[in-house]
């Protein structure tokens, strides 16, 4: 039979997902039936599959000697779009090579330290896949010291495996895109203003925004920074202090589609436009971001889980390489907010 990938191999479902034109996890949830997939998309899918052969590798259904087939994955929170798509990706993948996935959630230092030592101790699972969670050094001895396959995204470790995007370049790309549009005053809506976590992403995308203004003679004004918490309610109100200055911003870069969600609604109540009173971008692709006219730079979130799975899988199958880092390239898309 001719080889439908046209590489010599068996299909996979990032095959399907590219014929069909949908995501990783899109193909998931259609070739299993599940909700909130339109029946057109269905169709779409399922002929892609079809028509590329595709099927799950049988032989990975079975259990190997001393392999539990379970890759557990931690995140700091649930009820987020973004955790929801990294995980939506991973999913997929790993259901695909016949792993079964356990996701907890980590939303502090004390509950991200025994879940790795529970991980390391139980040995329930063959691999682990740590998203957007910074690890201390005592944790990192622990994983090197276990049989784990260790995977992390959203935080560069030298000793493990990582998926990473360059936020340092995305908060110079959108600082840039909104100078480059004659912004001179440009707010910026945060993450947590005491993270516990250390979380590292907010901190290079604010920095990338400090060294964009530098570069241009400008200095950021720590009034016009404001905690948007990653949320939409938190991006709402954190937009409508910022609009209550005496000397409000003319365009504000959100550090997620989430708050610059909310930082377009509190514009609308204060009966102001977009872009025409203030310019707003986000980051991550939201596939809101399309609907509501959102400037964004998408970081490809499902595609993020998508490449770690992966991975992680080649590796507990016996691929021996050093570790390395793994970068998702981002792209800036510019709709009507800005």
């Amino acid at each position: 039979m001719t080889d439908p990938t046209g590489r010599g191999g068996r299909a996979t479902i990032e095959d399907v997902a590219a014929a069909a034109g949908v995501s990783v996890a899109t193909v998931s949830r259609a070739l299993r039936d599940l909700p909130n997939v339109a029946s057109s998309t269905k169709q779409r899918v399922t002929e892609a599959a079809l028509s590329l052969n595709y099927r799950a590798d049988p032989s990975a259904r079975h259990l190997a000697s001393g392999r539990s087939r379970n890759v557990e994955i931690a995140v700091p929170v649930l009820n987020s779009w973004y955790f929801s798509e990294v995980l939506a990706g991973a999913e997929a993948v790993l259901s695909e090579c016949g792993y079964s996935l356990s996701i907890s959630a980590v939303p502090t230092p004390t509950a991200r330290f025994d879940f790795v030592r529970n991980a390391v101790a139980s040995r329930h699972a063959d691999g682990l896949i740590m998203v957007d969670l910074p690890l201390a050094d005592l944790e990192i001895d622990m994983l090197e010291n276990s049989n784990l396959g260790v995977f992390t995204i959203g935080f560069k470790c030298p000793s493990f495996h990582s998926v990473l995007v360059d936020n340092l370049a995305i908060g110079r790309i959108a600082t840039e895109h909104l100078f480059d549009r004659g912004h001179r005053r440009i707010g910026i809506l945060t993450g947590q203003p005491n993270d516990s976590l250390r979380f590292t992403v907010p901190k290079d995308r604010a920095e990338g925004y400090r060294q964009m203004l530098t570069s241009h003679g400008l200095v950021a004004d720590p009034g016009l920074s404001c905690s948007g918490h990653f949320s939409v309610d938190g991006g709402r109100e954190a937009m409508n202090q910022l609009l209550k200055l005496d000397d409000p911003p003319t365009a504000v870069f959100a550090l997620s589609d989430e708050m610059a969600f909310g930082a377009m609604a509190a514009t609308r109540d204060c009966g102001l436009t977009t872009p025409d009173d203030v310019a707003i971008m986000g980051v991550d692709g939201h596939y809101l971001a399309e609907i509501t006219g959102l400037t964004t730079i998408d970081q490809h979130v499902g595609q993020q889980g998508v490449v770690a799975a992966r991975q992680l899988v080649a590796l507990l199958d016996g691929a021996v390489e050093p570790a390395r880092q793994i970068e998702i390239e981002s792209n800036l898309i510019v709709r009507g907010s800005t």
